[in-house]
C-alpha cells in the first residue's frame, strides 16, 4: 500500500541513492523551486517538494537507466503512482517517454534544467550568491550557449511554452525559490 511520502523519508532516500554533494544540492534546489511554485499556484507544497527532491533518485547509481530505475526505487519506498509518474515525466524526450501533463509535471520538467543555469549564473558573480542575482544576469547568460552548456535551453523553452509562462518570469520564480535554500545549496556566497 502506498502513502504520501514525507520530506524526512525522502531525504533518507536521497542520502542513500545520491552520495555526491553536487547532486544533493541540485535536488534541494529543485525542491525549493517546486515548493515556491506550488505555493504561488495554491498547490500542495509538500507533494511538489518531495517530488522535486526525489526527481533524480536513480541518476547516480544508474546513469544509463535514469528515469527507468526510479519507479522501482520509489515503489519499494511505498510511493503512490501519481508521484512516481511525476518523477519519471521530468525526463520526457531525454530519457523517458512519459509526457508531463499536470501543472506539477510541466513545472518539474521545466525547472530541472533551469536550476542549473541559475546556479551557474550565481557562481560567476563576485558575490557567488543567489541572494543578489538579478533576472537580467541569467537572461544575459542564456544567450551564451557555451555558458552552462549542460542546461538544455530547448527543454526550458519547451517547458515554458507548456506552462504558458514567459522566460523572465520563470527565471524570477526559480531564483526566488532557490533563495529560500541559499545556504543548503551552496549559493549563499559571501553575502
Amino acid at each position: 500500500m502506498s502513502s504520501k511520502p514525507t520530506r524526512e523519508a525522502t531525504w533518507e532516500l536521497i542520502k542513500e541513492y545520491l552520495p555526491s554533494d553536487q547532486m544533493r544540492r541540485h535536488s534541494l534546489s529543485v525542491e525549493a523551486v517546486m515548493r515556491h511554485l506550488a505555493k504561488k499556484h495554491g498547490e500542495d507544497e509538500e507533494m511538489w517538494g518531495v517530488i522535486g527532491l526525489a526527481h533524480d533518485i536513480d541518476y547516480e547509481r544508474y546513469p544509463d537507466q535514469h528515469c527507468h530505475r526510479a519507479p522501482e526505487i520509489l515503489r519499494e519506498a511505498g510511493w503512490p503512482e501519481e508521484y512516481i509518474r511525476a518523477v519519471v515525466s521530468h525526463g520526457w524526450g531525454i530519457c523517458s517517454d512519459v509526457e508531463p501533463l499536470s501543472l506539477l509535471e510541466k513545472t518539474l520538467f521545466t525547472i530541472d534544467e533551469l536550476t542549473g543555469l541559475v546556479a551557474a549564473s550565481a557562481l560567476v558573480r563576485p558575490s557567488k550568491s543567489i541572494l543578489d542575482l538579478p533576472v537580467k544576469s541569467v537572461t544575459k547568460k542564456w544567450k551564451d550557449k557555451a555558458f552552462a552548456a549542460g542546461a538544455d535551453r530547448s527543454v526550458i523553452e519547451k517547458g515554458a511554452a507548456m506552462l504558458g509562462v514567459e522566460l523572465p518570469e520563470l527565471i524570477s520564480d526559480t531564483i526566488e525559490g532557490m533563495r529560500t535554500e541559499a545556504e543548503a545549496i551552496g549559493l549563499k556566497g559571501n553575502l
